[in-house]
């Protein structure tokens, strides 16, 4: 096929010019007309840029008419096709000529303000102006961002895995105690950079404005606590060298000293040298509520947040959150008053050794369950018991193992050998989870005892509290009994003594195979499930998910892998196993409530697999609750 079309000249005279248009402010989203205007010339004079061009309302001054007509016309399009135009225009000698239009492209909050005005003005419905509007925006909208100018004229240094999205500047520090101090005395924004953080660097984490590793996948432990502080994070880039000693990193053979500035960008993954000027976020407001009111209205699947503090909590509600899918027990664990009596509890040769150090940490843990709930109330709050590896916990440093040998009653010798004991060569898979209540069941029962004293303490205060007790890493009925066992022995004394009354729920977390093929049998005692995604991918591939970093992207570039199955749920494989667990588990308790807490709950197109196969609920880390609402709206409008 062959067009043949007129051409039409600009640049014929002062009755004459081109333009181009947008039927809305594309920057703004304003419903107000915006364009450009340039008389006595063709659209390549503007696109060159060797001419200013003016405002459109300058056509109107030169003939009004054409200005009126043009604007008419802008009208008719719109209602048309129903969205912002981009409206290319020439004037030959007087006479007004189109040369096109299309959807106009516009900034994130431009693309929610025009969607949500369309819709109140009742030219699309609540459902389209839902399914226009991108998680991507979502997340822009509530992270600061570098803007694509600012990033190409930047100093770009190295590239790594985007873990949690936002733009950050920050002088580089190499560990936590450096960061903590250069934010507290020197008052500077701080980037956090280290081979790969542990629980015992929360405390920089949280002080620094963005982390950088150099291993690492989405589900380690650097991206998993940034997404939950909602701080951006680069992991698995592996460019970057940090050499503790003399304090410095080489990137691509540039050295970098400590104390010198840098920036990442949380959603490319990318690295530059200097100090980059951020835009902030708009925050969830304004025409963003309202869409999110209308997903809500959609959406069948529930939200909830990962959440371990009574912030993160409180930031969750106020981004939509309908309860907490997980709480981590083991991030209370490593705050300075408390991590000596767990390194005690770890140590403790005897139970009445354990017992002693249990008994200092009762009240702190209660403590930290009465903030979360009271965070919460009303709402359902699923807390998981002790889950890594006893190892984690134990002390590094030489004065540290002296101290505490010292406070044992032990040598140096003794302690430093039962450090060495209790280390592992596969954390992921050894002495954690459940196992942990099995071999010292007198850890499972304290943090019942701080669960339900903390409930109860909020029920005499008149509150409401949902409090679930989620038993990690099952893999056989008897273990589920068992610790079960222990739960509810301690509960139901509490509850008893207090004369109060409580319901409490006692369910499991699926996250080995194992435990998905014998569902049917692990729901005759499990009240509920949550499928633990991160795990589950990981011993599904065999991938050790602090690891995979090194090989998952060329797996990705070389097409064995299409996706990251960390970062964007296996719905073949994995998800064959959520799906089967859940018929399972339904099967022997058909009103099983069924949810997941991995990584994998705020991501799009793993929230609406979640959606297909009839889950109750997702849990995310708090600043990705907004894009989850959003995610299980479209997952119905797609799957209707």
């Amino acid at each position: 096929a062959v067009n043949v079309v007129a051409m039409v000249f600009g640049n014929t005279g002062d009755d004459s010019g081109t333009g181009v248009a947008f039927t809305r402010d594309p920057n703004t989203g304003e419903k107000q007309f915006y364009g450009e205007y340039l008389p006595n010339a063709q659209g390549e004079d503007v696109v060159a840029g060797t001419r200013t061009p003016f405002p459109l309302t300058k056509l109107n001054d030169i003939n009004p008419a054409v200005y009126k007509q043009l604007l008419e016309i802008f009208e008719k399009l719109e209602n048309h096709y129903r969205d912002m135009q981009d409206i290319e225009f020439t004037v030959e000698h007087g006479t007004l000529y189109l040369l096109q239009t299309r959807n106009g492209k516009r900034t994130p909050y431009a693309s929610v303000k025009i969607a949500v005005d369309l819709a109140e003005e009742e030219k699309i419905s609540k459902e389209e102006a839902v399914m226009r509007v991108t998680p991507e925006h979502i997340e822009t909208l509530l992270h600061p961002y570098f803007t694509k100018e600012t990033m190409e004229s930047a100093e770009f240094l190295a590239k790594g895995i985007a873990a949690s999205p936002g733009a950050a500047s920050g002088a580089v520090a190499f560990d936590p105690d450096t960061a903590e101090k250069m934010v507290r005395e020197e008052g500077k924004a701080v980037i956090l950079v280290r081979p790969e953080t542990s629980p015992e660097d929360i405390a920089g984490m949280a002080a620094a404005q963005g982390i950088l590793t150099s291993t690492g996948g989405k589900t380690s432990h650097a991206a998993v606590v940034a997404r939950g502080m909602g701080k951006t994070c680069i992991v698995g880039c592996e460019a970057v060298e940090v050499d503790q000693k003399t304090r410095t990193m080489r990137v691509n053979g540039k050295t970098i000293n400590e104390g010198e500035w840098i920036s990442i960008d949380g959603t490319s993954g990318k690295v530059f040298m200097g100090k980059l000027d951020s835009v902030k976020p708009q925050g969830l407001e304004g025409p963003l509520a309202k869409l999110l009111g209308w997903a809500d209205e959609i959406r069948k699947l529930g939200i909830r947040t990962n959440a371990d503090t009574p912030r993160d909590a409180k930031i969750a509600r106020e981004f939509g959150a309908e309860g907490i899918g997980l709480t981590r027990t083991e991030h209370m664990f490593f705050q300075e008053d408390r991590i000596f009596a767990v390194r005690q509890m770890i140590t403790s040769s005897t139970r009445e050794q354990r017992e002693k150090a249990l008994n200092k940490l009762l009240p702190m843990q209660e403590e930290d369950f009465y903030g979360i709930f009271k965070a919460m109330e009303g709402l359902p709050v699923t807390i998981r018991l002790l889950d890594p590896p006893l190892h984690e916990f134990l002390p590094k440093e030489d004065e540290d193992v002296k101290e505490l040998a010292e406070e044992m009653g032990m040598t140096y010798e003794e302690l430093k050998t039962t450090v060495e004991d209790l280390h592992e060569f596969n954390p992921m898979m050894g002495f954690r989870g459940c196992r942990l209540a099995v071999v010292y069941p007198e850890i499972a029962e304290m943090q019942t005892k701080a669960i339900i004293g903390a409930a109860l303490k909020l029920v005499e205060e008149g509150k409401s509290v949902v409090p679930e007790i989620m038993i990690p890493l099952i893999v056989e009925l008897e273990e589920l009994k068992f610790v079960k066992s222990v739960i509810v022995k301690a509960a139901d004394e509490l509850i008893s003594k207090s004369g109060l009354k409580l319901d409490y729920k006692v369910g499991t977390m699926i996250e080995v195979p194992r435990a998905a093929l014998t569902a049917d049998e692990i729901a005759k005692e499990a009240e509920f499930f949550s499928f633990g995604t991160n795990d589950l991918t990981q011993m599904t591939y065999g991938f050790s998910r602090d690891d995979y970093g090194k090989f998952v992207g060329h797996y990705m570039e070389k097409g064995i892998l299409e996706n990251d199955p960390f970062q964007k749920l296996d719905r073949v494989g994995v998800g064959q196993l959520v799906k089967m667990g859940t018929e399972k588990g339904r099967s022997s308790r058909p009103d099983l409530k069924v949810g997941i807490c991995g990584e994998h709950g705020g991501e799009p197109s793993s929230v609406e697999f979640c959606h297909i196969v009839g889950l109750n609920y997702v849990s995310c880390s708090p600043y990705r609750v907004p894009v989850a609402r959003l995610s299980a709206a479209q997952a119905v409008v797609k799957n209707r």
